[in-house]
């Protein structure tokens, strides 16, 4: 290992390596701005998505789930505002016309890259345009989303006349949203296609301060259950020229990375902005009866929202350890067992010995039917198939052997520390849940 590498490069490497993250379209030469998940990453961020399910949906009553469309028409993002305000700012380079965000770049009159003449700032729209419509008829301008938000609004009529909810309540997804963004950087931090979870959470006008504050520390615990220590997160309460078009106020959840600040989650407060625009802008009433008062009043909606793949390389930079173990340097991911993409790998002592590899397979199998992310593992020597398992998070190591054959005992080794202990094949799920 490169000890010259920096935490990110090193990162990069390691999910180049052992497969979670690829750069897409790799064997064209890859696309800036898209990365593919591979097998361990795609687990990751799947147990990832499933906690934040079962913790603000599955497990309360007043959150609705949804999963609206990736596409939507352009009428939609006229009313929200998006056409007009989903702006960065951009600058060109006159000699070899590479582009670059001007509030990322220290000096915005010099190209970064060749040292030409960098010309006027101008307003770069980030929404990504989509034809609808068949190739010989008309067709019709829509939008891959920049947002989950406006599936939510275009459907709060459909729950309130399927559920009947009463305020305050939910709508939730979990989806993938689109920006064009002028210079995707950073690994998976800064792309062009990402994947967020959200829910509006809507209210009475009087309650936003209570709900906001409730939630702000909802998403502080959630930070604790997927592996990310708080003390490296500061919340930045933004201002109002540094907040959205629809907020009143929003508070940035960053990590201090390599990278310096990255934002990881927000909760924003929305105003009745969203539902009075769609109103006026479809003619239809979106406005909440509340029964037992009598009175008719537009919800306000308090918004959460987490990044999901930016969770996720927070989570990676968090778990990454380098150490030394038995007298040899090792790197280990020190994930949280609830989103370790493998809980427990399985396997013999030796695999040239049938009776040991039949045991080892019966166990496998029977405990892999109870816990599924369970591995296999049988290549190289046993040291190796440590080492292997380690650098992909997996929280312990269950070997069979000889004793297995005759006390129905196996070894079970602790990732973080290497500790090895023999139980019985009966205690064994209860120690590793």
């Amino acid at each position: 290992m490169n000890k010259e590498l920096g935490i990110m490069e090193k990162i990069v490497s390691l999910c180049k390596r052992r497969g979670f993250i690829y750069p897409s379209s790799e064997i064209y030469g890859g696309f800036s701005g898209f990365w593919d998940y591979g097998p361990y990453g795609a687990d990751l961020a799947y147990n990832i998505k499933d906690l934040w399910w079962k913790r603000f949906v599955k497990s309360r009553e007043d959150m609705y789930g949804i999963s609206s469309s990736i596409i939507m028409p352009e009428p939609v993002w006229q009313a929200s505002g998006h056409l007009k305000n989903f702006t960065d700012p951009l600058v060109e380079c006159i000699k070899c016309r590479h582009r670059f965000r001007a509030d990322h770049l220290k000096n915005k009159k010099k190209c970064p890259d060749c040292g030409g003449d960098l010309g006027e700032e101008r307003a770069f729209n980030t929404m990504f345009p989509v034809e609808t419509g068949s190739l010989g008829g008309s067709t019709s301008k829509s939008y891959l989303r920049g947002e989950l938000a406006q599936g939510m609004f275009v459907n709060f009529k459909n729950i309130l006349d399927t559920f009947h909810p009463e305020i305050p309540f939910g709508i939730a997804q979990i989806g993938r949203a689109f920006r064009n963004e002028i210079s995707p950087r950073d690994f998976i931090y800064r792309v062009r296609e990402f994947e967020i979870a959200e829910f509006e959470y809507f209210i009475k006008e009087s309650d936003w301060e209570k709900h906001f504050e409730y939630w702000r520390k909802e998403m502080l615990e959630w930070l604790d259950e997927i592996g990310i220590d708080r003390k490296n997160v500061k919340e930045n309460d933004l201002t109002e020229k540094e907040r959205a078009h629809y907020s009143k106020r929003t508070i940035d959840f960053e990590y201090q990375g390599p990278i310096g600040d990255m934002e990881i989650q927000a909760i924003a407060y929305r105003t009745d902005y969203d539902l009075k625009n769609h109103t006026e802008g479809s003619g239809v009433d979106l406005s909440y009866r509340d029964e037992e008062a009598g009175e008719k009043f537009v919800p306000h909606v308090i918004e959460p929202t987490f990044g999901l793949g930016r969770l996720l390389l927070v989570v990676l930079l968090e778990a990454y350890t380098e150490d030394e173990l038995g007298g040899e340097k090792r790197v280990y991911l020190k994930l949280n067992k609830n989103i370790a993409p493998v809980r427990a790998a399985v396997f013999p002592l030796l695999k040239n010995k049938p009776e040991l590899v039949k045991k080892a397979r019966e166990l496998f199998l029977n405990l892999k039917s109870q816990i599924p992310n369970l591995e296999w593992d049988d290549n190289g020597n046993i040291g190796k198939r440590y080492r292997r398992q380690d650098e992909i998070g997996t929280p312990f190591c269950i070997t069979v052997d000889f004793d297995t054959l005759e006390y129905d005992t196996v070894t079970i080794r602790d990732r973080d520390n290497g500790e090895q202990r023999r139980i019985s094949i009966t205690d064994l799920k209860e120690a590793i849940i």
